[in-house]
């Protein structure tokens, strides 16, 4: 019993232990994750500049992205108490902690009003007696940490912008000066002042509304894109392509096959035939037939056959003109309501970013796994006969199996490079979350 009560207190001690010492490093790690997040809504939405209570109300920026914003500041001033609080425990800090804590506080440095209590102190106390520290006056900003870390080739960017906005001219706005009040005060004292003031209403429901209309010119924009290329293409086939075609291409001067496959697929079909008769005729099923007689059938289903080819043959003739119309119809709706497309964009970019990080992650590799994954070779087959069929061009086997060794592996590493140059900036958490679910 005295054992049981002492493995209990040990465990007791560890836990507590792991706790009070293991505080400043996951602290750190949840505010440079919150951290980034920041700059990612930084970069998309304000061009790498501050995030402003004006900007964020603009109509090109979604509503969501100020509640992430005040959601991930939240976490990253939390966790920075807490691990100024708890660094006197910490001992020695290693050189990807200390860029980590430079990155997160130069950050915080940019949303804070009052002088935070800074974790960039010395982490060793064996030093001599007259050695003295004292803390950088001016505030530690993002850029000059990634000015010491980044290719010369960004760093002269950076250096450019920064002179850019150094260069401004002498009669431009000054930037507005923090008040005295908090800004979140501040927001919540103006959202009281418009939820009081007597035209609210009218300004909601004129939200309302200029919403709605984008979402409806946005909804009608794809409905046109999509039905009348098609509706076109099968009212130009019925009406003008095929009658056409099929007074081109009579008994007389046009042969009845396009292609050698289908001339080989309508040698099968009379062999299966002819084959059938013989085999009827030995079981005893059909009456014995002469040698001519069997030989007028055969010439009837071959009369047949040829009519059903030149339909076929036909038909994929006119699917080449009518496609091509379909083409230029979707062509001229895009120029026609060119005006509507960043509506569209706009409709697009908000319904994904509407979506959890999860269920981001999972349209990635759905989408993924069906033109670039282990299973995707079939699907390009069947997919690349099923347009030759449609064309009536003869499938090449050799053509199909060198598009499938080199497309998808091209869109494969696209679709890569986009993953770690633009997502992991727009959305970490959906790269994190991508990564552990292909793992």
């Amino acid at each position: 019993m005295t054992s049981t009560f002492f493995n209990k207190s040990t465990d007791s001690l560890s836990q507590l232990k792991g706790k009070i010492f293991g505080t400043p490093e996951r602290s750190l790690e949840q505010a440079y994750q919150a951290a980034l997040s920041i700059k990612s809504i930084e970069d998309r939405y304000f061009h790498g500049g501050k995030v402003t209570v004006s900007t964020a109300n603009d109509a090109q920026i979604p509503t969501s992205v100020q509640a992430d914003f005040e959601k991930h500041l939240s976490i990253l001033k939390q966790q920075m108490k807490e691990f100024n609080t708890s660094s006197s425990t910490q001992g020695n800090l290693g050189q990807d902690h200390l860029m980590r804590l430079f990155f997160t506080e130069g950050t915080l440095t940019k949303y804070t009003l009052e002088p935070q209590a800074s974790a960039l102190v010395p982490f060793s106390n064996n030093l001599p007696a007259n050695t003295s520290f004292q803390l950088p006056t001016p505030p530690i900003q993002v850029i000059e940490v990634k000015q010491a870390i980044a290719p010369e080739k960004t760093r002269s960017r950076q250096l450019h912008r920064k002179n850019s906005r150094n260069s401004a001219p002498e009669n431009a706005e000054p930037q507005v000066k923090a008040g005295v009040l908090p800004r979140s005060l501040e927001r919540t004292i103006n959202k009281i002042k418009n939820e009081l003031d007597p035209n609210a209403e009218a300004e909601v429901v004129k939200s309302f509304r200029r919403s709605q209309k984008k979402t409806v010119v946005a909804i009608r924009l794809l409905a046109l894109l999509i039905l009348i290329p098609l509706i076109t293409q099968q009212v130009s086939k019925l009406y003008l392509v095929q009658p056409i075609v099929d007074r081109v291409r009579n008994e007389a001067v046009t042969p009845v096959f396009l292609n050698s496959e289908m001339k080989e697929e309508a040698l099968k079909e009379l062999q299966t035939f002819e084959e059938e008769l013989k085999l009827e005729r030995l079981m005893g099923a059909a009456p014995a037939l002469t040698s001519e007689a069997i030989e007028e059938k055969v010439k009837d289903k071959a009369t047949e056959i040829s009519q059903e080819f030149r339909h076929r043959s036909n038909n994929a003739v006119s699917n080449v003109f009518a496609d091509i119309i379909a083409v230029l119809s979707f062509a001229l709706v895009l120029v026609w309501r060119r005006k509507d497309i960043m509506m569209l964009k706009s409709f697009m970019d908000n319904i994904v970013t509407g979506l959890s990080d999860s269920a981001k992650a999972f349209s990635i590799i759905l989408i993924t796994d069906i033109f670039v994954g282990f299973h995707s070779p079939h699907g390009w087959e069947v997919l690349l006969e099923g347009l030759s069929s449609h064309l009536g061009i003869a499938a090449n086997r050799g053509l199909i199996f060198l598009f499938i060794a080199t497309v998808p592996v091209i869109l494969a590493t696209i679709f890569k490079y986009w993953v770690f140059r633009s997502l992991s900036r727009m959305s970490p958490s959906t790269v994190a979350t991508l990564k552990e679910m292909n793992d």
